[in-house]
């Protein structure tokens, strides 16, 4: 599948530009993910680091920076600002469980860009949960866009990590299970239509992520 960025003004690329949608997916995302705890041990939120793959970052990045050079973290400002107001329409892709119920986060915190050298955007952002919950109880999440026209996947190291964690506590990778023969034949007739699979097709495709302490 080629590599081109046609984004819907129903995902995250409202907030750059108004382009005509397209079929699934044309952003793609890689999550580096920390699970943030209070100093009393609950489970406080989820902090973000998504890195846009080059195509994405180049449409991005028109007309930043001098000289070369990528833009800074004060440039990128606007843009990230944009950015969460934005996704908050989509619940920031980020759909949280906590014993089998839904799980509801605030604003984001603490958001903000930054370009490398070779100019890849990664978007850093914390969600916070409305109210901290104990980490006793089965906590999980994933990161997904329902219509898959932007797929996220985990990045190959370290994808998961837990800041403030009590003792004992760990993180585990549920994989999502293979598609159903129905579900490729929806995949393949949306890519040859330009259309989306299907709400919630992302979900399918979505790893979990579970944190367990004693």
């Amino acid at each position: 599948m080629p590599r081109r960025f046609t984004f819907a003004s129903l995902t995250l690329a409202m907030a750059l530009a108004a382009v005509p949608a397209a079929a699934h997916p044309h952003v793609w995302v890689a999550t580096r993910s920390e699970i943030v705890f209070t100093p009393d041990g609950k489970i406080k939120g989820v902090r973000h680091a998504w890195t846009f793959d080059e195509m994405y970052s180049a449409f991005a990045l028109q007309g930043l920076g001098k000289d070369g050079k990528p833009p800074s973290r004060e440039e990128l400002a606007p843009l990230a600002k944009t950015n969460a107001e934005s996704l908050a329409e989509f619940d920031y892709f980020t759909f949280a469980k906590y014993q089998n119920a839904k799980a509801a986060f605030g604003p984001p915190e603490d958001v903000w860009l930054e370009a490398d050298d070779k100019r890849i955007v990664t978007m850093h952002f914390t969600l916070p949960l409305e109210k901290p919950l104990s980490a006793q109880k089965p906590f999980s999440f994933q990161t997904y866009d329902p219509t898959y026209f932007v797929a996220f996947d985990l990045e190959k190291q370290n994808p998961v990590t837990l800041a403030g964690a009590p003792a004992g506590c760990s993180t585990s990778v549920v994989e999502p299970k293979p598609l159903l023969a129905v579900d490729t034949q929806k995949l393949s007739e949306a890519f040859f239509a330009n259309m989306s699979p299907g709400a919630d097709f992302g979900m399918k495709l979505a790893a979990r992520i579970v944190v367990a302490c004693p």
